[in-house]
């Protein structure tokens, strides 16, 4: 079997546990984020599977080898930290090497694999200059070129990004996918931002309270996603609390409102609909059809690119978003009416 299997694995220090019970498949040559608030258990996990924690409870596997309790630097895996951790005293071409030098490689090899990875990290030339001469972004390729420079079986990244500024962050998000599809190695990235996440992933693992909420493609945890907390935490979503009606509807503040499937409550079990901003339609006061509630404008604001649109609706305040081209002629204080497409809407537990 190839790929990474983590079988059941639950950490605790002391009497906190870190992780309960994580049971995931990853096939070979992926892209895997790790996503979470912070304190989720999505760092432990990463240093669980990099051998700098051995879990409690519970195994690692790599293609098939249990690999629980092999070494860190057995391991054969490629690790970026947050921090980055480069030896300042080291050339940028020393500090890619180094690896290959504690293996007994010979200079002229380690100075062709350091020229090698440069290039591919798009800093060619610089292989002589000082850490201290490079720019945040350059030394983050630095330190992603050290992590590649042992061809690793997989490649591990905590929060990679977090130091950068926002422009060069979405430029280095690019940068990272394109770098793994042009490898074809499995990766995983620890992060805390929804927006990297969606960016990069092949399939997201969505984590809170050190479990597995939901795991899947990026637009499959957006579109569908299984509870209020990865909904709320997965981009911006609506959530209008209701009470369990038919096998898809719900009953709020009297008006039924279906959702894109059945949703298996009990009548009467407190439940909500959850809605994306850019799938909420703003209609004048007074137009009738299915799936709409009455709301009223407490606040637009234009962003060039799209138009936002605040409204009181159901004792809630909620978000609808549209291009400046559909924009409804609406302002504060309008009475409108809101269509929720069933499509668009997920019904989940309380």
């Amino acid at each position: 079997m190839s790929g990474l299997r983590i079988d059941h694995v639950g950490k605790t220090f002391g009497m906190f546990e870190a992780l309960k019970d994580i049971d995931l498949d990853f096939p070979d040559g992926r892209f895997i984020c790790l996503l979470g608030p912070s304190g989720c258990g999505k760092t432990t996990l990463l240093r669980v599977i990099a051998g700098l924690e051995t879990p409690t409870t519970g195994r690692i596997l790599l293609d098939g080898v249990d690999i629980t309790a092999v070494p860190a630097h057995r391991r054969g895996l490629g690790m970026v930290f947050q921090s980055l951790a480069l030896f300042p005293h080291l050339s940028v071409g020393e500090n890619i090497a180094y690896g290959l030098r504690i293996r007994g490689a010979d200079l002229a090899t380690r100075r062709r694999k350091a020229e090698e990875l440069l290039a591919l990290v798009h800093l060619p030339g610089v292989a002589d200059r000082p850490i201290s001469q490079l720019s945040g972004g350059q030394r983050q390729r630095v330190a992603i070129a050290r992590a590649l420079a042992l061809d690793p079986k997989l490649f591990l990244l905590d929060e990679p990004l977090s130091a950068l500024d926002a422009k060069l962050r979405e430029a280095m998000q690019v940068e990272l996918k394109l770098l793994q599809q042009r490898l074809g190695i499995s990766t995983i990235v620890v992060t805390h931002d929804q927006r990297e996440a969606l960016t990069m992933a092949d399939i997201v693992v969505v984590m809170d309270h050190a479990r597995v909420q939901q795991v899947g493609p990026p637009l499959e945890i957006y579109r569908n996603p299984v509870n209020a907390f990865v909904a709320d935490f997965i981009g911006t979503s609506n959530l209008l609390p209701g009470v369990a009606e038919g096998q898809d509807t719900l009953s709020i503040d009297g008006i039924q409102v279906a959702g894109a499937r059945p949703h298996g409550l009990a009548r009467g079990s407190k439940a909500a609909i959850s809605i994306r901003p850019e799938e909420v339609v703003v209609h004048p006061a007074g137009e009738q059809g299915p799936n709409r509630l009455p709301a009223e404008v407490t606040f637009v604001r234009d962003l060039g690119a799209s138009v936002e649109i605040m409204l009181a609706c159901a004792r809630r305040e909620l978000l609808a978003v549209t291009s400046p081209r559909e924009r409804p002629d609406v302002r504060v204080g309008d009475r409108v009416v809101l269509e929720l497409p069933p499509a668009a809407c997920v019904v989940l537990p309380s």
